[in-house]
């Protein structure tokens, strides 16, 4: 259940100085977005993200993408990679359990970080 690629065009297609497109990778917690741009062309594309698995959610977002552009990966100067699922997990606290392990004299140290402890 993925989004057809979209193409965007503003005035005239182009190519950076020195070459190459650029790939902008976003894993999210319901999509994975991929934008790909050079010069003033940029390809769009959706695809599910696969929590268990994201790197099949990207892989298939990146297919889209360069199949709607008609480009291979070799075309790509730079791939700028951002996601929400450390945060969410957070958010979510669908982490494992932590704990904090401290050398004698620095028990406060957690109050000390969240600006909680009062001078004494």
């Amino acid at each position: 259940m993925s989004k057809k690629p979209e193409e965007h065009k503003s005035g005239k297609a182009g190519i950076p100085p020195g070459g190459g497109w650029r790939m902008g990778v976003d894993v999210g917690g319901t999509f994975t977005d991929i934008a790909l741009s050079a010069g003033e062309r940029i390809h769009t594309a959706k695809a599910l993200t696969t929590p268990e698995r994201p790197v099949e959610g990207v892989l298939e977002g990146i297919g889209y993408a360069l199949d709607a552009a008609g480009l291979d990966s070799a075309a790509f100067r730079s791939v700028i990679h951002g996601t929400t699922l450390a945060t969410n997990a957070l958010i979510e606290r669908r982490g494992a359990k932590v704990g904090v392990i401290t050398t004698d004299g620095f028990r406060d140290i957690l109050e000390i970080g969240y600006e909680r402890r009062y001078d004494q």
